[in-house]
This record gives structure tokens, sequence and C-alpha cells, in this order.
């Protein structure tokens, strides 16, 4: 086991916050003990660029119960927890990541996952397979993706034939894209924003640029704490369906001239611009519900300002020319884990979405050699089962059908 962490001392405080999370993730509890019977991992390297905090812990000791050699380095250079990662350590996964990372120190972390020659990986974002990809593959057998982002860019190596090995797409199953997505992105973007700056949601006009799965989730967190909320959408679907949602519906220029919080949830590049922050109003907040931290232009806020100073921690305010303030928050990366205090997730949700990367990569174990190179859905029953444990552990009974509408279903026969 090799490891790059920041202090070996934290171990005991990070032990305790992997333990809290533990108890809160029944369903990846059930499937734990079924791994440490079966071993459907014995013999396998997994690499991991993932959130390395302490939902991610769980899942990491997952694996290993599994039989698994884990390797796990982080995918945002702020959002690891120094103290899980020595806990992890201490428990024999080989991490490499700490809080702070210089963009260097974060691609040269990916290359010592990759040298431990993982035969399946498990990524968020998609750059441990992109630099996996960019040095030869390695070899790798399969992997999960647990990103809209990190979907999309495999999708585009898809497109153009250069991805090498058969990859899940974790994030689009249904119960990974309307709880994680919706859900657990909304309750922990709010919260962070919230915690970071200590200002009040309600009676707030918040923007909320882009309407997928994520930004309809914070658009109807956001008016529940009583905002006054205003999506901005450049597809017209989702544009309509916000307008129905009985949201105000408004392009970015026109949204600059009152808006107070913008939240960015695209996915996108440079979705708020030069032209937006010189409209905004003194004293907006902004900030990213996106995967990377490319949604706000940031390049163009420094350039436009005159002085920057961090007012309170991951808060910094940009004063331009003629005295205008805009505050950004962790940097415009991740909000809801990117802060020194904010959290991630609910464990609940997360739950939910480590529960599908352990089974998901369970059925890469036995199939891998069988599916094409490629970007594959995750399998029907895997989606099913995650659900379902969910809902018995929460001691919620399902509704069986009879014999007679199982018929109906299959007939065509019977009409008016």
């Amino acid at each position: 086991m090799r490891y790059r962490v920041r202090n070996l001392r934290l171990a005991p405080r990070g032990r305790a916050a992997v333990e809290w999370a533990r108890e809160h993730m029944p369903v990846l509890a059930e499937i734990r003990r079924e791994f440490s019977r079966s071993r459907p991992l014995r013999g396998l390297r997994v690499g991991a660029a993932l959130h390395v905090e302490a939902k991610t812990a769980v899942l990491a000791l997952t694996l290993k119960e599994g039989g698994a050699e884990v390797s796990l380095a982080g995918c945002n250079p702020l959002s690891t927890k120094d103290e899980v990662a020595a806990a992890l350590v201490k428990e024999g996964v080989s991490v490499y990541a700490w809080r702070g990372e210089s963009q260097r120190d974060y691609y040269a972390n990916l290359r010592r996952v990759i040298a431990d020659r993982p035969d399946l990986v498990i990524d968020d974002g998609g750059d441990l397979v992109s630099e996996l990809h960019s040095r030869g593959g390695m070899g790798v057998k399969g992997g999960c993706e647990e990103t809209t982002t990190g979907v999309n860019r495999l999708r585009a190596m898809e497109a153009r034939g250069e991805l090498r090995f058969p990859v899940i797409a974790v994030n689009d199953s249904p119960t990974k894209r309307l709880f994680d997505n919706r859900f657990g992105t909304a309750e922990s973007t709010l919260q962070a924003l919230m915690s970071l700056t200590n200002t009040q949601i309600g009676g707030k006009r918040v923007v909320v640029v882009g309407y997928g799965h994520v930004g309809r989730g914070i658009a109807s967190r956001a008016r529940g704490l009583g905002a006054v909320v205003t999506v901005v959408e450049t597809d017209p679907v989702r544009a309509l369906e916000a307008a129905m949602d009985g949201f105000l519906v408004r392009s970015l220029e026109e949204a600059c001239e009152d808006g107070e919080i913008f939240i960015t949830a695209t996915g996108s590049f440079h979705v708020i611009r030069e032209e937006h922050l010189r409209e905004m109003r003194d004293g907006a907040i902004l900030c990213n519900a996106g995967h990377f931290n490319v949604e706000i232009d940031l390049e163009a806020l420094r350039r436009l300002s005159e002085r920057r100073r961090e007012v309170l921690e991951d808060v910094e305010e940009f004063r331009l020319k003629g005295g205008k303030r805009l505050y950004l928050l962790a940097g415009g990366r991740l909000v809801n884990l990117a802060g020194r205090r904010s959290l991630g997730h609910p464990m609940e949700i997360m739950d939910l979405s480590f529960s599908l990367q352990a089974l998901s990569l369970q059925y890469l174990a036995g199939n891998a050699d069988r599916l094409k190179p490629g970007v594959h859905e995750v399998p029907p029953e895997i989606d099913r089962r995650v659900a379902e444990l969910k809902l018995k552990l929460s001691g919620i009974r399902l509704e069986r059908q009879t014999e007679e509408q199982r018929e109906y279903l299959r007939s065509w026969r019977m009409g008016t």
C-alpha cells in the first residue's frame, strides 16, 4: 500500500466521521454484508477518482470488503477531507489526496492511481478515464462514471471511437439521476450557500442557470425556502417546463438586472460571462453547482476587478471598477463540496448512488469481457434492487399487482 495524504495523525477524527456516515447508509451496509460473504471483487484492483470524504470512504471500504485492493485520488482539488483520507490509509486503502492540491499535484495523484494498475475504475467527472487514455489505457477492463459532466465526456470519446473499455453511466440510472442529482445537489448546494455566507434565502431573488435534473432540484428547494426564483435556459423544452412549473424564465441578461444570488448548474462553459458580470447589481453572490469551475468566467471576473479580498472563509469579494462588489463562493468550484464547511450530499442520498456504484462494479467484474468499449446503462435489475432495498429498509411497502391486473396489461383485446 502506498499513500500521499496531509497528516496521518488526523485519522481518529476521520474514523469518527466515517462511522457516522456508515450508520446512515443502510443500503450500502446490506451490500457490504453480502460482499463480505461472496467476495465478488477478490483479486481485483479498483482505482477511483472521487470526492474524498466520509460517504466515499464507506464505498471504498465496501469494495475492500468485497476483496478489492483500492486506490483513491480526489476528483476536485478542494473537496478532500484530510481526516477522512488519513482514516482510509489506516484501513488499508491507498489514498493520494489532500485539500488544496495544485493542478500539478491533482494530476500527479491521478497518475499514482494509474500506477497501481487498476483492473476496474470509478470516476467522477472523467479526469481519471481521460488520463488513463492519454497513457494508453493500462489494461483496464471497465469502469463506472458518477456525474453528468463525466458521462458527457465519455459519450464524446465514444462518438470519436476513442473510448477503449466499457464504462457504466451510473449517473444516468433513474435512482441516481432522480434522487442524487435532483434532491441531493439541491439540499447540499443551498446548505453550503447558507453556511458559507450566513445569508437568508427567503425573500431573495435567486437565479438558477440551467434546468436539468440538478437545476430543477435547486430551483424547487430555493422556492421552498421562500426565494423568488428565475430560471435561465437555452433548451426550449426545459424552459417551457420551468415556466409551467411556475418559475420566472428569462435570459441571463434580463436576470442580471435584479438577481441577488446566481447558481450555475449547466455542466457547460462560461455561462456567466463578462457582459453579465458588468450588469449585475452590487453585492450579488455567485456560486457553481456544476462539476468543474468553468461555468463562471473567472478570468473575466479577475480582469474586471481592481481589488480582491477574502471576506469570509471561501467567500471572495471582487470590487469592480466603479465600486460594485461581487462575491464568489469556493473559488467557483463545486460549492457543495469545495467549501471548507461544505458537507456534500446527504448521507441517505449517497447511500443510493454508492450502492449503484458497488453493484455496477460487481457486474463489471463478471461481465466486462463480454461488453464492447463504450458507454453502457446500469442494468435495470441493479437500479430496481437498490430502490427496493431502500424502500424495505425505510419500512415502506409496495402495493402488489393482482394476477387479473397483470393479465390485463399483457392483453390487447380488452377495450371500452
